[in-house]
């Protein structure tokens, strides 16, 4: 049987298309993450916050949108409401955003169960004091005194929620981060492909 030969050159040139694709993947790769985390910020430092109730001074709703992860509820830069049945945590983001990821951080001292069945919810309405809203996610459990992440999956809304739904009881965590981008903005760059708006 006749062996078919190929010709080294033909080999060289094989070679260099998949180094040259290879590279282009991991360059595209980079440039993705790159982008992502230059669009999408924690937006809810700049958001207005309220809640269903306070259960003191020491834990206001402004608390978890502080960017400060500590989860020592006497420290105070925790929130809690108190009994009452279906306790609420809102944000309002003063704008629509399109939202990729919200990342909580349960208390660390204690009560970190208080949170179990939580639903997280995102949307333009105020009905209902914003718990009409779609979800994004249910929290089943945060271990104390950690943070979990729950995609969105790029769901769009002016305000985020936290409600634990159909319970008696308190709502209470340490911080709240909300990972999205301003929908105009992101509109924008569809279009251009930046965003120079959020580079600072």
């Amino acid at each position: 049987m006749a062996t078919i030969k190929t010709h080294p050159s033909h080999r060289s040139t094989t070679g260099s298309h998949l180094k040259i694709m290879n590279q282009w993947i991991i360059f595209t790769f980079l440039w993705t993450i790159a982008s992502s985390n230059k669009i999408y910020k924690n937006v809810a430092l700049q958001g207005r916050a309220t809640q269903s109730t306070n259960y003191e001074t020491l834990s206001t709703a402004t608390n978890v949108i502080d960017g400060n992860l500590d989860s020592e509820y006497k420290h105070g830069s925790c929130f809690s409401s108190k009994s009452q049945p279906s306790p609420w945590w809102r944000v309002d983001l003063l704008v629509s955003h399109k939202i990729s990821h919200i990342m909580i951080t349960s208390r660390g001292d204690c009560c970190a169960d208080y949170l179990n069945g939580a639903e997280i919810l995102i949307g333009d309405s105020l009905a209902n004091n914003g718990n009409n809203n779609l979800r994004c996610a249910q929290i089943t459990s945060i271990p104390q005194g950690a943070t979990e992440t729950f995609h969105c999956f790029d769901m769009k809304g002016r305000y985020v929620n936290v409600i634990l739904p159909g319970k008696t009881g308190y709502i209470t965590f340490c911080e709240i981060e909300i990972y999205g981008v301003p929908v105009i903005n992101d509109e924008c760059c569809a279009c251009a492909k930046i965003c120079s708006n959020n580079d600072n």
